[in-house]
């Protein structure tokens, strides 16, 4: 049992993160930005190869990837904005 959404955060959180100015990558802000996205996300927890498949074919599509871009998009602000990693906090 996984929860398909961790794995489509993490990928578009590494899809996004060059595209946005200031933004710390570190393991420490990485994961703080994942847990920010994840906890404003319905999870799609999924038990067998066939849930999986078709769980990646609902968040692969264009609104499924619209929302976990807001909430990655939305965390990687708050991050920024008050990083625990010890990097000086960025305004917008």
């Amino acid at each position: 049992m996984r929860n398909m959404v961790e794995d489509v955060v993490a990928m578009q959180f590494a899809e996004l993160l060059p595209t946005v100015k200031n933004a710390c990558g570190c393991a420490v802000c990485r994961e703080d930005v994942m847990v920010f996205a994840l906890n404003r996300l319905h999870p799609h927890y999924v038990a067998t190869i066939r849930g999986e498949v078709l769980s990646k074919l609902e968040m692969g599509a264009d609104q499924g990837r619209a929302d976990v871009a807001v909430a990655i998009l939305e965390g990687i602000r708050h991050v920024k904005a008050a990083p625990r990693c010890g990097r000086a906090p960025v305004a917008d």
